[in-house]
């Protein structure tokens, strides 16, 4: 069925029942933006003072959906107007549903924007030669619009997601800047988080052995030395632990330290140690007090006298 009207002037509309290119024996259809419109339609605009490369506006009134394209051969039949299939998947529209189409005159482009749906598109050797290639057989690029690209037998779509000076230009002999967005099934890499896990280092019996971490590097580990070159000798102060600890029969605490008697007294105890005995061996701890008295006394003179005290205004030698 047969669908048209002509309007005055320089502008051409037209109305016709769009199929895809499989319905017609033009195999290179899918690789371009270019559609197969009747003779009429020819005929039409030889009269009309439109410019040349022909561009057309493309119309699906059922989802308010808009796209542009070039015109390759006038030999459809009367009616009907064929096209590549992914346009007619932009566009929304089924085999047989009605398309109108109108002359447009679209400014040249200076930019595009493109966003692959894959990442395998960015695997190929070379892209952008291969992007080149195609485009050449295009006439028109819309934003919002998915182009098909053929490549070692297999098909990327990509979206156009930007383009200047306006939302639909000419690519016919002009200088377009192309930039690529990132893929839509792209994510973004997650860095690993650093954990100090011993590895797993394997034997040669088969079996896998964790390998400790390396030791981390310590500094002023080492020891002090006197500067006559005789040794430090430095004594730890002595400490009362629970073990050297007893509890007695009144509440006190008595030393249980090795040496004492079975009956937990002050006698036999190391110098040094603190006693708390009962209050019916308090004369023998006092004794014993007395005598560890006497015991510490001569030591801490003698440390005292090894001690070395610096600027005290004495001169030592070096010499040992």
């Amino acid at each position: 069925m047969f669908f048209g009207r002509f309007l005055g002037g320089n502008s051409f509309e037209q109305t016709y029942r769009c199929y895809p290119s499989s319905f017609i024996d033009k195999p290179n259809l899918e690789a371009g933006d270019k559609v197969i419109m009747p003779p009429s339609a020819l005929d039409r605009l030889a009269f009309l003072h439109i410019q040349y490369p022909m561009l057309f506006e493309l119309h699906n009134d059922a989802t308010n959906r808009i796209s542009h394209c070039g015109v390759l051969e006038f030999v459809a039949e009367e009616g009907t107007i064929y096209m590549p299939y992914w346009m007619m998947q932009n566009m929304l529209l089924q085999e047989g549903d009605v398309v109108r189409v109108k002359n447009a005159t679209l400014p040249k482009g200076t930019y595009v924007k493109l966003q692959p749906h894959t990442s395998d598109f960015l695997d190929i050797s070379n892209p952008k030669a291969i992007l080149e290639t195609t485009l050449r057989n295009f006439s028109c690029l819309t934003t919002g619009d998915s182009i098909m690209v053929a490549y070692n037998n297999k098909k990327y779509y990509i979206d156009i997601i930007e383009t200047k000076p306006a939302s639909a230009i000419s690519i016919i002999e002009t200088d377009c800047e192309v930039d690529f967005a990132p893929p839509l099934d792209y994510k973004e890499p997650v860095k690993p988080s650093v954990r100090n896990i011993p590895s797993k280092v394997s034997t040669d019996k088969g079996t896998s052995v964790e390998k400790e971490p390396e030791p981390k590097f310590t500094p002023f580990t080492g020891g002090g030395k006197r500067l006559d070159g005789k040794p430090a000798k430095q004594q730890a102060p002595a400490t009362t632990t629970a073990k050297d600890l007893q509890i007695g029969s009144d509440g006190k605490q008595q030393s249980t330290a090795a040496g004492s008697s079975g009956s937990g007294g002050p006698i036999g105890q190391k110098a040094g140690k603190l006693v708390f005995g009962s209050s019916a061996n308090t004369s023998n701890s006092k004794g014993t007090q007395k005598i560890a008295a006497k015991e510490r006394e001569p030591e801490q003179t003698k440390k005292e006298e090894v001690k070395f005290q610096a600027f005290t205004g004495k001169k030592y030698s070096l010499k040992a």
